[in-house]
């Protein structure tokens, strides 16, 4: 999953739960501007924290999963 990709779920799962980005980026204490930046895949680098922090918010998890699981 690229970063656009990435974006545009974490707007997707935002949206379904009926939660602003004003509201969530509070929460997460990120400014709106970094969450628009995120969600729309302009942000060239987002911390392991910051992304796990609204993904919690959001009910979701950080994952490892192989890239190629055929290369092995």
């Amino acid at each position: 999953m690229n970063l656009l990709e990435l974006g545009t779920k974490v707007k997707e799962l935002r949206k379904e739960k009926g939660i602003t980005q004003e509201a969530l980026a509070k929460q997460v204490k990120i400014s709106r501007a970094t969450l628009s930046k995120l969600e729309n895949g302009n942000i060239a680098q987002v911390s392991i924290v910051t992304l796990s922090a609204i993904l919690n918010r959001l009910g979701y998890e950080l994952d490892i999963k192989p890239s190629n699981p055929f290369s092995l």
